[in-house]
């Protein structure tokens, strides 16, 4: 049993929440322009080019400015000898609640933390559709989504963006 003295009663913290309203793929396109020819084996390693680039905007309706949709776009393309063997572009995207997060901390949360949380699902899309498209399924390394961000603030600061980036 806890006793007080008539002193002020402690504050609670309150933590930062993110809570993940939906998941869900915007856009997906796979290509493989060459079937059957790319199918064959050709003993030759493929050049793989990934290109990951994440977006965020406030959703309209969002109470308080606490609603973010953020968008992971993932593209592909897997190559051997100048042939393209297959091409691929995933928009997945993810609405998230941001809660109890001061306002400096609000854009790396959204742009690191969001983006970390839709990843795996994206990742098992492009495996999916790769395997689907009839070649071993590629299997994306981990993304830094924190080095990402650090590059989009660094051009950001050389060329001032037309359009604002904070998300709040």
């Amino acid at each position: 049993m806890s006793a007080t003295n008539g002193g002020p009663q402690p504050q609670a913290t309150v933590m930062p929440q993110i809570g993940v309203l939906a998941q869900y793929v915007k856009d997906l396109s796979f290509e493989n322009p060459n079937a059957p020819r790319s199918l064959a084996p050709s003993g030759q390693q493929p050049t793989i080019n990934i290109q990951v680039n994440v977006d965020a905007a406030p959703m309209s309706g969002s109470t308080g400015g606490t609603d973010f949709e953020v968008k992971l776009r993932l593209e592909g393309k897997a190559e051997v000898q100048g042939m393209v063997l297959f091409g691929f572009e995933l928009v997945f995207a993810g609405a998230f609640r941001i809660q109890n997060v001061p306002a400096e901390s609000l854009q790396p949360i959204v742009m690191i933390e969001c983006p970390r949380l839709l990843f795996p699902f994206a990742r098992e899309i492009v495996a999916t559709a790769v395997r689907n498209g009839g070649f071993p399924p590629l299997l994306l390394e981990p993304i830094d989504f924190v080095s990402l961000y650090r590059q989009r603030l660094a051009a950001m600061q050389a060329s001032p963006p037309s359009q604002p980036v904070n998300p709040g």
